[in-house]
């Protein structure tokens, strides 16, 4: 993609984004917080007021016409996220809160029933706290052990030290598959084959990869996969979880209540069919549709567009921060047309503290992120409390990145004054 194609994108998506056109303490607003959350286009935000306008009724329960528009809106939510990330089947994806959840319906459905005391999990040091403390809490009340990847010199996944953890123990093997503070991308395809050869099962965190570039479930291959909503331009309170329709069948049920059962009795009672075993209770109707209408949204522009696109950003931020002698970036480096790494820098500044910077810079209308970003074990490796984190998007430009670096090199400048 070349810097016309770059501007041609960047001018093509911004007018859908109605957030991003204000002034922050007076300075236009430049975003760079979309590893957190990301914003929400204009075909978003009409899907949620049209559904409550128009639509809104309690799904699957109802024959009047409310009910059954809002059911129909529903599903086809759920063939949209299915299509998106090329699941074999509909029925394959199990709508949830957020990753979160998602991860957790699987540790207490098929990780209580399933592991033994002495199974082994393995799991990442750079995981997010939500890939960390299910399989703790997991462990806790199984006896199972949890084994811990570390890093590359380069500060990536060490594959090496991967297939030295697994063994026949191996039961479960979960994963991210972009880090939320390395910027690294994982060999989920590697690791997933790695861990099949010893029975294993095993799950990808996805939260940083669906929203930014093409996903296919059956070539990875993983046995589930989580996503967040509301980072990959959807609505807070709705992610999902994509697990293999064999797999899903044999679980039981993560919550109990309405809509999840068949029958019910008064000594007993018995589960419904895929996906609804697993989405107890009314769902969140109105973001499921408007996540919908957030992978239409996504699918029309092409993940593939979006991922060339934030290579040149992410290689063009790398350049710039290169530039800044007390500044240290984590994990590995981009190459110069910024592939092998996702479009966010998480870093510090000698003798400044992150969470300073970011304040500093949103006096000047700049949304970076600081803190630990939910990976406190990797951050005590690296010996930081937290760190910053610029992240970038398909809605992020050029002349936003100078701006930044601007802003952040005189917030140094400030800095160093004061300690002079």
């Amino acid at each position: 993609m070349t810097a016309i194609q770059e501007k041609t994108l960047a001018a093509r998506v911004r007018d859908d984004f109605p957030i991003l056109h204000q002034k922050i303490h007076d300075k236009p607003l430049i975003y760079f917080d979309s590893a957190a959350s990301s914003q929400k286009p204009k075909a978003v935000l009409d899907a949620l007021c049209y559904y409550y306008e128009h639509d809104h009724g309690n799904v699957h329960r109802g024959a009047h016409t409310l009910s059954v528009r809002a059911t129909d809106a529903y599903e086809e939510a759920r063939n949209k996220v299915a299509k998106f990330v090329n699941a074999t089947a509909r029925e394959e994806i199990i709508f949830t809160r957020n990753a979160s959840e998602a991860i957790n319906l699987v540790a207490y459905s098929w990780g209580l029933t399933n592991l033994n005391p002495g199974d082994e999990i393995i799991i990442s040091v750079m995981e997010h706290h939500s890939n960390i403390v299910p399989w703790q809490l997991i462990a806790q009340k199984t006896g199972a052990v949890i084994k811990y990847v570390q890093l590359t010199a380069t500060e990536e996944f060490d594959l090496e030290h991967y297939q030295a953890l697994l063994s026949n123990k191996t039961k479960l093997v979960s994963t991210v598959h972009v880090s939320n503070t390395l910027g690294c991308i994982n060999p989920v395809e590697k690791i997933v084959e790695l861990g099949h050869k010893y029975g294993a099962k095993v799950l990808i965190d996805a939260c940083q990869s669906v929203p930014h570039m093409p996903i296919d479930v059956r070539e990875i291959d993983s046995d589930w996969l989580v996503a967040s909503g509301h980072k990959m331009c959807g609505p807070t309170g709705v992610g999902f979880l994509y697990g293999k329709k064999e797999l899903l069948a044999e679980m039981p049920p993560f919550l109990g209540g309405g809509e999840m059962i068949s029958e019910v009795f008064l000594d007993h009672f018995t589960w419904g069919e895929l996906p609804h075993k697993f989405e107890a209770g009314t769902p969140a109707i109105a973001e499921a549709i408007a996540l919908g209408a957030a992978v239409d949204y996504l699918t029309n522009i092409g993940m593939e567009t979006i991922h060339a696109y934030e290579e040149e950003l992410i290689a063009y931020l790398f350049k710039e921060l290169a530039e800044i002698p007390t500044l240290r970036i984590y994990g590995p480096k981009p190459t110069v047309d910024g592939k092998g790494r996702a479009a966010l820098a998480a870093f510090n500044v000698e003798g400044i503290h992150a969470s300073d910077l970011s304040t500093l810079l949103d006096q000047e209308g700049i949304a970076i992120r600081s803190g630990h970003h939910c990976t406190q074990p990797l951050h005590r490796i690296f010996g930081a409390s937290g760190s910053a984190r610029a992240s970038l998007y398909l809605y992020n430009t050029r002349e936003e990145i100078d701006t930044f670096i601007a802003a952040l090199k005189d917030t140094i400048d400030f800095f160093s004054s004061m300690m002079e």
